[in-house]
């Protein structure tokens, strides 16, 4: 809960109070735990604390639990009771302001972007592609770019496949080998992705991340909330998206320096799924945009069941510490609470690792930066209870709040501009008709050669044949006498 007073935002109370430092929430956070220990609770406070103090935030909502963010909490026996125990005598419910967004279109926004803006290194890791196929991907795209042929939509990509395909001894010796087979592999893969949905993805409008950024008449950021159970159906696609979003954030904002609070904020639920099957220049490239980005003032928080599930190099990044309950039934398991536990400046109050397993529903192991970017020391805390509504929303609310969006005219309806597909369908009709043409042409002149060839022959009157007829065959049997008489004379 953001405290303005302090210009802080309270998260936990234990023997002390938690609080985190909007001035350091740049430098992101990880909030870890097995389910149903309460970690969707972390981040709908701290998704409020944001937009309290002004920052318009991004959710991916993975189990449709989210939506309720846009109405009012309702008091149970449980929150009250945290009410009580921490203190809380300013606490009040309220809404906030929530956008709902949808790739598939059927419960927020519909979310799009381009084949051009994803770009080939994240297309080829939704397509599932070897190495090879990525290389064959990437010469498609240079092509595009050089001829100025725009890549929009699935059947963009497959035209300019065919046409590097078919033009493949011209491209050789500029750009290396384009096999058939790797242009027949990435058209399969399209099929599938297709199924998969990724026909709805790829399309104009696309979305501008620009329109994210967007408050209150209060000065509240807006909740921007991603539909996500459908989606999270395909996890690579999943998981391709929030990189994609990620790196168009990066590209987007200016630097920005040191901030008293963040420009925006992520919260990637499965997080685990932005790093499975990533190929290492991918994970690097993630790795380098975590790092970065920070300087133009984004917080991105990552959720997941067991800190391990994130790459060293990303969880290095990482000031920000939210750590709920673990279970270490296996060797494997026990391994990663020993790692959850060595992350943390030790308390002398508790064991860490034997705190990890005991903690209850709403408790938690926290540790943030402090004003001078220092991490404090691990404290055992309960969580502050969220101000909205912990249950989703119905359908027909959630439909008349993305009727009432001031961007649904924006995005709701398709558009099919002039790109790849239509250039290179008219160049082949007019290649086609061309050819026609020239074949037309050249069967005229064949038909004329003719003609010309059987009007030049002399015409013979009918006397004139059968003087002919008749010479013709006093020749033959002239000759035929002529052939006798060699024969006699040799045999004689």
């Amino acid at each position: 809960m953001y405290q303005k007073d302090i210009h802080k935002v309270w998260l936990a109370t234990g023997e002390n109070r938690v609080y985190l430092e909007p001035s350091m929430a740049n430098r992101h956070g990880l909030i870890a735990g097995a389910t149903g220990t309460g970690k969707t609770v972390t981040l709908k406070v701290l998704a409020e604390s944001f937009s309290d103090m002004g920052v318009p935030v991004f959710l991916a909502d993975i189990k449709g639990d989210l939506s309720g963010m846009c109405t009012e909490g309702v008091e149970n026996k449980h929150i009250r009771r945290s009410i009580d125990t921490m203190g809380l005598t300013d606490y009040t419910y309220c809404k906030y302001p929530v956008q709902f967004w949808d790739v598939y279109g059927k419960k927020g926004l519909p979310v799009r972007t381009t084949i051009s803006e994803m770009g080939p290194e994240l297309l080829a890791r939704l397509l599932g592609l070897n190495d090879t196929q990525s290389g064959v991907l990437r010469i498609v795209f240079r092509v595009a770019d050089e001829r100025e042929l725009l890549l929009i939509d699935l059947k963009d990509l497959r035209a300019m496949l065919q046409y590097v395909g078919d033009n493949a001894s011209e491209f050789k010796l500029t750009y290396g080998n384009v096999s058939s087979q790797s242009v027949g592999a990435i058209q399969r893969a399209l099929l599938a992705l297709e199924d998969a949905g990724g026909e709805q993805f790829f399309g104009e409008p696309s979305l501008s991340l620009s329109d994210w950024f967007e408050w209150d008449e209060n000065g509240r950021g807006y909740m921007n909330i991603l539909e996500c159970a459908e989606l999270f159906q395909n996890p690579i696609l999943y998981g391709t998206f929030l990189l994609w979003m990620l790196s168009e954030i990066y590209d987007m904002l200016p630097e920005a320096g040191d901030l008293d609070k963040p420009k925006f904020a992520f919260f990637f639920d499965e997080a685990h799924l932005l790093f499975d099957d990533a190929p290492k220049a991918l994970v690097d490239k993630v790795e380098q945009v975590a790092r970065l980005i920070r300087s133009k003032g984004v917080s991105v928080w990552f959720i997941t069941q067991n800190p391990t599930d994130i790459p060293d190099s990303v969880l290095g990044q990482i000031g920000n510490r939210v750590q709920h309950a673990l279970r270490a039934y296996t060797p494997h398991d026990q391994k990663a609470l020993r790692a959850a536990a060595n992350s943390f400046r030790a308390n002398d109050a508790f064991d860490t690792a034997e705190a990890i397993q005991s903690l209850g529903t709403g408790e938690a192991l926290v540790s943030v930066l402090d004003e001078k970017g220092i991490p404090t020391i691990v404290e055992r805390a309960n969580i502050l209870p969220p101000r909205s509504s912990m249950s989703a929303i119905d359908d027909v609310l959630l439909q008349s709040t993305v009727l009432a969006s001031a961007y649904r005219e924006k995005y709701s309806n398709e558009e099919d501009n002039e790109s790849a597909y239509e250039v290179l369908t008219e160049e082949n009709a007019e290649r086609e008709k061309k050819e026609n043409e020239e074949k037309a042409k050249a069967e005229k002149e064949k038909e004329k050669a003719k003609k010309k060839a059987s009007s030049g022959r002399k015409r013979t009157s009918t006397v004139e044949r059968m003087v002919n007829s008749t010479a013709n065959t006093i020749g033959r049997e002239i000759g035929k006498k002529i052939v006798r008489g060699i024969f006699d004379t040799f045999f004689k």
